[in-house]
Parts: structure tokens; sequence; C-alpha cells
């Protein structure tokens, strides 16, 4: 490393030290304050540099790519206002478990709270959304301070990825000179490890998540030594057993941000248990085996009938809360173990009598083979769940057009192998829930639903598409769409080709579906509610870059999304809800009819 001058060199040791942890991808926005730290990311041939004009898209680029790398991510902005614009990525990165490195650049203490430009109080900015805040320091040049930056570095990297990943804050307090211009400073003390090493080697957490020993936490059940084989000697509590003893079981399985469709496959064949699979789970859609797949669980579940019969002897409800309102409802009253591999306490219903904290995929593994020759699946169990998820895609193929979950479920048949499908909140992730249906397409659905709102769903889809490989499609409603034009801005400086099929109702389609609706003043709801706008999409279109196609059926919709396009479904909100009841009534009927 060759140091440029008393600001660079610091911060080339602590960039240096990020390429040495393994950060591959830095999302940077422009300014002068930060441009030591902009210009040194970019500098880092291991670290790949994504510019956005906007930092609200940008802090939402930087969460699509970790969640799509399953990496931290760094991002970078100048001070003052432009730092208050990441909150909402931050809070969305907090809530779901995502790991961001937010580098904020900072006026030094002598020009704060005395009237200079881009100064705001900026420590601790984010409160309690960041896992860890530093406020990096200003330090003489010499070894105290590489040491001090290659050391930050590693924790800082540690920190957001330990545990349940989340961001972390560095603010760094940056003196003149902001230009890389040369000074003359001795090269030795800036050097890291001779053989390439971090500065410092983390170990354990990295373990402890991907298979190490496993922890329970259960009303003070102590840890027991190791795999589930070991929770027959733990006292109150044997998964083993507890498993063996129910025929009439279920598994449901939601986001986990890892690879568990083989192994919960061969779970629920061992088990004879239904798997709910929630489709960011990626479980739903696939070439595994998917004979024991209940993928509209929601639309079953609001049977009251139907969800009275399936009470289940035992849940293993494995990753992040699915969103289905139905689903947590039955999942209440159930006896439930929750596999929470980071120890999040991910458990809304608050009555699950266990949390296992182990690696998904080994412990199903594990499971399956620690229950050989111990179960006694019951047939009839599976086969009534199977028996009524088929009753929903005729139900669904009945409904007139344009009918959104119609449009969205026929994307199951023409979407490419290993693409990317980014969920908006609102009504497109409850749709793909509840009506998409199993598929032996590798799909990886992605949204963002640790805070579950609409903020930066463009930028989001565009990050996760700069990390790819494979295509990149975004389902979006029209307003997430307008809420983020700044993301199709960056997909269009950096050559992203979305697929966007946005469902156009004219407004808040989702409040349609709520008691305000019938209840409200129908003007004020219009207007400060459903908030219809008018606007051409086709300009939007435009703005991206994209050709603009429109689609009412879902033959129309398959045909319009061979190639990158933004294909928008008009749509009527009120006939919407109607048809979302009418289908939900007709299995409902056929379900009470049989019981």
């Amino acid at each position: 490393m060759k140091p440029i001058n008393r600001t660079y060199a610091p911060i080339q040791a602590f960039v240096e030290e990020l390429a040495r942890c393994g950060l591959t991808h830095a999302v940077t926005s422009p300014g002068s304050r930060n441009a030591p730290l902009l210009l040194t990311l970019a500098a880092e041939d291991r670290i790949r540099c994504v510019s956005v004009l906007d930092e609200r898209s940008a802090g939402f680029v930087a969460l699509g790519l970790a969640k799509a790398t399953g990496r931290v991510v760094a991002i970078t902005c100048t001070s003052g206002s432009a730092a208050a614009n990441l909150l909402p990525a931050l809070v969305e990165a907090r809530e779901a478990g995502v790991a961001l490195l937010v580098l904020t650049a900072d006026r030094p203490p002598e020009l704060r709270e005395v009237g200079a430009g881009q100064a705001i109080d900026q420590l601790g900015l984010y409160g309690s959304h960041a896992k860890w805040f530093v406020e990096v320091g200003n330090h003489e040049p010499g070894r105290a301070a590489a040491v001090h930056h290659r050391a930050l570095a590693c924790r800082a990297v540690a920190s957001a990825e330990a545990g349940r990943p989340g961001p972390v804050h560095l603010n760094f307090p940056l003196r003149e000179p902001l230009a890389p211009t040369p000074e003359e400073l001795d090269e030795e003390p800036w050097q890291g490890r001779a053989d390439g090493r971090p500065w410092v080697a983390v170990h354990g957490s990295g373990e402890a998540r991907h298979g190490g020993a496993l922890a329970f936490a259960a009303g003070g059940v102590e840890p027991p030594a190791s795999g589930p084989a070991a929770t027959a000697g733990a006292p109150g509590f044997d998964l083993v057993g507890d498993i063996a003893a129910s025929a009439r079981g279920a598994l449901v399985l939601g986001s986990t941000g890892t690879e568990i469709a083989e192994a919960a496959a061969r779970l629920a064949r061992r088990t004879g248990w239904p798997l709910l699979a929630e489709p960011t789970s990626g479980v739903r859609c696939g070439r595994h085996d998917r004979s024991h797949v209940v993928a509209h669980y929601d639309v079953l579940l609001r049977s009251e009938r139907f969800a009275a019969a399936q009470r289940p002897e035992l849940v293993i409800r494995i990753g992040d809360t699915p969103t289905s309102k139905p689903l947590r409802a039955w999942l209440a009253a159930a006896r439930q173990v929750v596999i929470d591999p980071q120890l999040a306490w991910h458990e809304p219903t608050r009555t699950a009598e266990a949390l296992v904290q182990a690696d998904p995929d080994s412990l199903c593994r594990e499971l399956d083979v620690a229950l050989e020759g111990l179960m006694q699946p019951d047939p009839a169990w599976l086969a009534s769940w199977l028996e009524a998820d088929a009753l929903v895609p005729p139900a669904l193929a009945g409904a007139p057009d344009p009918c959104e979950p119609k449009a969205l479920a026929a994307l199951a048949e023409v979407l490419p192998d290993g693409a990317i499908v980014w969920l908006a909140s609102s009504m497109p992730v409850r749709d793909v829930e509840s009506f998409f249906p199993r598929s032996d397409t590798p799909l990886r659905f992605l949204a963002n639903r640790g805070a579950n709102g609409i903020d930066g769903t463009v930028s989001s889809a565009v990050g996760a598409a700069i990390a790819g490989p494979g295509r990149c499609f975004l389902l979006t409603g029209e307003l997430a769409l307008l809420h983020d034009l700044g993301g199709l801005l960056t997909a269009r400086r950096h050559g992203i080709e979305l697929t966007i099929v946005c469902l156009n109702n004219d407004g808040g389609g989702i409040f349609d579906f709520l008691p305000v609706a019938e209840h409200a003043d129908r003007a004020a709801y219009e207007e400060q509610l459903a908030t219809p706008h008018a606007v051409d999409l086709a300009q939007v279109a435009a703005l991206a870059g994209l050709p603009h196609r429109t689609a009412q059926t879902p033959t129309e919709l398959q045909a319009a999304v061979e190639q990158p396009a933004l294909v928008e479904v008009r749509t009527d909100r009120r006939r919407n809800v109607e048809l979302h009841r009418e289908v939900f009534y007709r299995v409902t009927a056929e379900l009470d009819a049989r019981l």
C-alpha cells in the first residue's frame, strides 16, 4: 500500500482491510466530504463500486446487493442530510437481518455547530437501528492510526455479519486535504499483514451460524451437547422424540437466507408432514422433491372448518415468520418449535414453546437421520393437505381477466431458471404467497419484509440484479414503483435491464381490503389513503429507458415478459377486492363441503 496523504492513508488502510475481510461490493453517492472514502473504495480492485446519485436509493441498492450476495455491503455518503437519507434502508436492514457497513463522512469537531455547511449531528444518527456505532476519530498519521483503522475494519465487518446480521455505522470526521494530493509519507507504518490475512481474524460466530453446537431457549432449558440426538437428555425438551410422536405435524418454512430445500424435503419425507413453504424460503420452487410442498396454505386456512380440522400435533417453523395472516392465526393455536438460526426471537405469535438456534440445513439433515425407524407417518394427513391445495389453481383460473393474482401466478410457467424475483410489499408479496404455485423452475424470491415498507423497492431490486446472475424481475404495484423513481435512474445508469411487472390499479389497492375502506368518508378515503394519481406509466418507462408494454390476460403477460420491459397490468381496485374474495369463497365452499 502506498499512502497518498494524511487524510487518505488511514482510509486506504481501512478499505484494504475490508477487502481482506471479503467485502466485494460498495455503493457510493457523490460528495466532497466523502471523496476520500468513495475514491479509495473505487481504487480497490477487489471491491466493485456502484455509484448511485440519490442516497435514499443508494441505501436500498446496497440492501438488495447484500440480500442477493449474502455478504456485508459497504455504503458511503457525504455529510449532512445526505446521511439522513440512508435511514429507511437501515431500518429495513435492521429488521430483516441484512449486513450493511455504513461509512458516513462528517465535518471534523472544529466545524460542528459553528454554522459550517452540511454539518449536522451525525453521532449515533441511526439510533437503535444500527447494531454498532463508532466515531472513527482524527489521528496523526503513523503506525497507531494504521492499526486503529485496520482493526476497526475487521471488527466492523464481523459485527455486521455476526449473530443476526444488521447495519454498522462508522462516522469519519474528515479534515482537508479531501483531494488525493500527494504528500511524502513513509510507506512502512501503513502496511497490513504480509501474508494478506486480515489484521484480526474472527472465528466462532460463523461456525455457530453454520452448524455448530445447538442452543435451545425454552423456559430455562440448558443447551445440550451437540446435535438433535442430544436433545433427548435435555430437561423438558426432546425434539426428536416430540417429532416422532407427532404423525400429524407440519413444517412451516419462511426466509432463512440459506439453502434448505433438499434438507427440508428429506425431513418432510421422513415425517410424512406437509411443507408449508413461503416463496422466499426457496422451497416452493426448484428441482428438489416438492411432493410434500403445500403452496396455497394462505387460501386454505381462510376456511375456519379446514383450519380447525387440520390442527397439528406439532409445528416446526424454520426461519422468519411468513406474511400470511391466516397462517399466523393457525400457528398461534398450535404447539410450535421455532428454528431461529440467529436467535433473533422472530416469533410474533409468542406461543412457541422452544426456540432452537441452529443452521437450518444441518439441523434438518441431522433430524432426518435421527428419526430413521422412529416415525410412523399418517398418509391420510399429508393427502388431506395436498388434495386441498389442488383446489386453488382451478378456482383462480376461473376468475375473469384482468385479475392480479391470476396474472402473477401465470409467471410460474415462463420465468427462466435462476431468475431473481423481487416482490414489492403490500399486495404483490401477499398475492405471490397465496397463489404462486409449486414449480420445478429454480427461482429466488426476495423481498423487504423486515419493516414491510414500500421504501426503495426498485432500488433494492437493482441491487439484487447487480449481484446477479440471471435475469431480475420486479413484481410491484404502481405506488411502490412511483415511490422509488430514483431506482429507475440507477438501473439506467448501470445498464441494469429489469423486467418490471407493475399492477396498476391507480392507488393503494391494499387499503381497499381493510375495514377503513368501508367505514371512512369515501372522498376522504380516496384522497388521503387510496391516493389515485393518474400517472402515465409509459412515460415512467421512457424515464427508465425501458420498453412499455401492457397485458390484461395471463397469456399476454407471459409474452410481454420475454424481454426486459415495464409491463403494465391495469386493473380496477374495487374489482380486485371482489375477485380475491370470490376465489377465497370458492375454495372455502369446496373445503367445507368435503368436511
